[in-house]
């Protein structure tokens, strides 16, 4: 399930603190394998029922950074949008994601540097109720003075 919101770019012209953008992404199996298979991590916490119920998960969990992936997906496609560039990203991971889980990821203009075109962003990935990964990113936004 995939519920997000339009994409395209907003220019540092039309960006206000405060500005939200979100998506919604259940978690599958798939996705897991995928990650796995780009990343070449096999680690088999995330594949291998038998061992991971004698983690501290108790169960088999996505990949952290598939999680943080979702907080890419809204930068580059949302907020700012497609032309958007990383400059960091802190990530706390608060919680597991598990196959099936919904994944609901928000992220919010919390300071805009106009001049240097920098966007500071709030980040964080909730399943349910229970956040599971928090952080700030700071990027460089597209502007329509370098169209």
């Amino acid at each position: 399930m995939l519920d997000n919101l339009p994409r395209g770019t907003i220019c540092i012209e039309d960006i206000e603190i405060g500005m939200t953008r979100h998506l919604r992404k259940t978690v599958t199996d798939h996705d897991i394998a995928l990650f796995g298979e780009v990343s070449t991590d096999r680690n088999p916490v995330h594949f291998d029922d038998a061992y991971a119920e004698d983690t501290i998960f108790e169960g088999r969990i996505a990949h952290g950074m598939l999680t943080a992936g979702l907080v890419s997906a809204v930068i580059g496609e949302q907020l700012p949008g497609h032309g958007s560039i990383y400059l960091g990203q802190t990530l706390k991971f608060l919680g597991p994601v598990r196959p099936g889980d919904t994944v609901f990821t928000q992220v919010t203009v919390t300071d805009i540097d106009h001049a240097k075109r920098r966007v500071s962003l709030d980040c964080r990935c909730m399943v349910g109720d229970t956040v599971v990964l928090k952080g700030e990113a700071l990027v460089l936004a597209p502007s329509r003075k370098f169209d």
